[in-house]
């Protein structure tokens, strides 16, 4: 199913279709937690680690997707945390931060085999940039794309514009396929009569309920007669669609 964050962008997924997983490793907790909840936006996996043996301790553990790593730490350096990281997960995308800004500083870091770096002060959203660029070209993450929403034995293809339940074609007009879709978009919650008209018909509510009861009753007699029912009524509250019982 396709998945999109409230950002509108995609979001990535691993091949399996598990959370991308990823590991920030900075000693200055705070930077390291403003990351971490930034990422986890995404809906990503992400687990954090203050020093270098605990980056390698956690990434042998939680087998990241991808690193960002801080250059200068208390014990050992990003750079010998590298080498020994690569040593485990040879393929792992690694996200240098660096409060250096010198050209060998760089240069050093890309040599000792990162694959990207950014220089601190740094905004959130370049670091979610350029890490999303990495997990994409290493393969080890990817956007779904499939363009189906499923509720149940219902199944509506976005692109293609059919509408199926239990395997059964059922032909809907553009309207009754976009309040169908809105309402498959948000699954087991209830959408009032105002949110339908603004979202499928793009105009305010206002004394024009019969023309949403209307196509509601258009949907069931398609989508739920001879079937257990789909699409409910919430009195005084709205419409939901959930899977059939």
């Amino acid at each position: 199913m396709t998945a999109t964050m409230p950002n509108g962008r995609s979001e990535l997924f691993r091949p399996d279709g598990s959370p991308v997983r990823v590991l920030v490793v900075d000693d200055e907790n705070a930077l390291a937690d403003l990351l971490s909840m930034a990422l986890r936006y995404e809906g990503w996996e992400v687990r954090s680690a203050g020093d270098g043996a605990g980056a390698l301790r956690t990434a042998r553990e939680f087998r990241p997707d991808a690193v960002v790593l801080d250059i200068m730490l208390p014990d050992l350096d990003g750079l010998a945390v590298l080498e020994r990281l690569r040593r485990e997960i040879p393929e792992i995308p690694v996200l240098f931060l660096t409060a250096k800004d010198a050209v060998e500083d760089r240069i050093a870091g890309l040599t000792a085999g990162g694959d990207d770096y950014v220089t601190k002060p740094f905004s959130l959203e370049e670091v979610v940039a350029r890490l999303r660029g990495l997990l994409r070209r290493s393969g080890a993450a990817a956007a779904r794309a499939e363009s189906s929403l499923v509720v149940g034995d219902l199944v509506l293809d976005e692109d293609s514009h059919e509408v199926e339940r239990s395997g059964e074609s059922i032909h809907l007009t553009a309207t009754e396929f976009e309040l169908l879709r809105y309402l498959m978009r948000n699954p087991r919650r209830v959408l009032s009569k105002a949110q339908i008209l603004d979202r499928v018909w793009s105009y305010d509510f206002g004394g024009q309920a019969n023309v949403v009861e209307l196509y509601i009753s258009y949907l069931r007699r398609k989508i739920d007669a001879g079937r257990p029912p789909m699409i409910h009524t919430r009195r005084g509250a709205g419409y939901l669609i959930k899977p059939g019982e």
